[in-house]
């Protein structure tokens, strides 16, 4: 940390003191990308200045930081020492547990109608590539009837499944799935639990040994609030020995730079491999993207994840009344465990979303419109008096007759 970063005011929620620079007024967009803070922008400047400065002799500054990283999102997620590794993306951890898992053939995968495609593509892969037999459930049935949806669970899993592939938040509703229900579940059936995390890590409590989560994954951009490139991959420890080394490399061995250290004899090719997350950690990192994941999550911590949690439900209190009085039906669920970060609601007519969010951009507030949901997902920055400015937004519309009128 320099002297910049240490004089910069302390995080604090509602405030958009470390965001100078955001043009848009109201940012509720954070389920797609955050915008980075400026001890974020700084870290990543300083990183690579350090580069400028010492050139090799920096790269040391950054294995450390690493190790520093994995700590900070093993504590995050409830995980044990030694079980998170860094990734590029959610989407490489996904297919690292894909194609490294110990197939047979034959095998059952149980898939969620209505997940994010990087949450399906890369098991059907592996199901292409192992001769692995796919099922499905419907992702919505778990909002609409959470008793109903693990009923229909439980039969999947008596008949037999290898591995169920979820996701902790669904990215179009917002609905946050009961993991600790379908983990019980899973483990009462021998079935492997692994979760997609891209929406819920950082801002959404999470404890993957509590849980009983096998495999999770997730990225840097979304909640993490780090720049894109960055991600982590998290195997249970009695799993380690299930995956194999068809996604690896040279930095997915044990001791991988004796050679570039040591006395000459240490070239190598026959190095065990690193058992679990680790292993996915193939060559050179995304470097920036960590130091500035680095410097989001102290940010995170400071704050702590449940406090940052409670802001957002706060503020979605405050607009989702406002917005089902003007029309829309909101995904939301009733069970405050069923609530996430993200507040979707649908127009009467879903195909008008995308044009609703193009409304709203051009009155400066960003949001997203997935699937026929119109997504508002704020952070820890926004403040509560932005729902009525968003409120105010949507009456100036459908006073000109409605979106793309006028």
């Amino acid at each position: 940390m320099n002297d910049q970063t240490v004089s910069r005011p302390a995080p604090r929620a509602g405030s958009r003191a470390l965001f100078k620079g955001l043009e848009v007024d109201v940012y509720a967009n954070h389920a797609s990308i955050s915008p980075p803070s400026l001890p974020v922008r700084q870290a990543v400047a300083d990183s690579l200045a350090g580069y400028a400065r010492r050139g090799m002799a920096w790269y040391r500054n950054e294995v450390q930081r690493r190790r520093r990283v994995r700590a900070a999102l093993t504590g995050l997620i409830g995980a044990e020492p030694g079980t998170v590794g860094l990734t590029g993306n959610t989407s490489l951890g996904v297919l690292a547990v894909a194609l490294n898992l110990d197939w047979r053939r034959g095998d059952r995968v149980l898939l969620l109608d209505g997940e994010f495609p990087a949450n399906v593509i890369p098991w059907q892969q592996a199901a292409r590539r192992h001769n692995l037999a796919l099922s499905w459930l419907d992702s919505d049935e778990f909002r609409i009837s959470r008793a109903r949806a693990l009923s229909r669970l439980e039969d999947e899993l008596k008949q037999g499944v290898r591995l169920l592939a979820v996701s902790a938040v669904q990215f179009s509703t917002g609905q946050r799935m009961p993991l600790e229900q379908i983990g019980k579940l899973c483990h009462q059936y021998d079935a492997e639990l692994f979760v997609d995390a891209i929406q819920a890590v950082g801002i959404v409590p999470l404890n993957v040994q509590a849980l009983g989560i096998d495999y999770l994954a997730s990225g840097s951009h979304k909640w993490l609030m780090a720049p894109e490139g960055a991600g982590l991959l998290y195997v249970a420890p009695q799993r380690a020995d299930a995956l194999q080394p068809n996604l690896a490399g040279w930095l997915s061995q044990e001791d991988p730079f004796a050679f570039l250290e040591r006395a000459p004899g240490e070239l190598r090719y026959d190095r065990p491999f690193i058992g679990g997350g680790k292993m996915l950690e193939l060559g050179t990192p995304a470097t920036l993207a960590i130091a500035g994941l680095e410097a989001s999550l102290d940010l995170i911590v400071q704050l702590g994840v449940e406090a940052i949690l409670d802001h957002v439900h706060a503020w979605h209190d405050r607009l989702e009344p406002g917005l089902a009085e003007r029309g829309f039906a909101s995904a939301r669920m009733k069970d405050a465990g069923g609530r996430s970060g993200i507040l979707s609601v649908r127009p009467d007519n879903p195909a008008l979303a995308p044009a609703w969010a193009a409304a709203l951009a051009e009155r400066g507030i960003a949001c997203a419109s997935p699937d026929g949901w119109l997504r508002l997902a704020p952070h820890w920055p926004n403040s509560l008096a932005e729902p009525a400015r968003i409120l105010a937004a949507v009456d100036e519309i459908l006073a000109g007759g409605g979106p793309g009128q006028g």
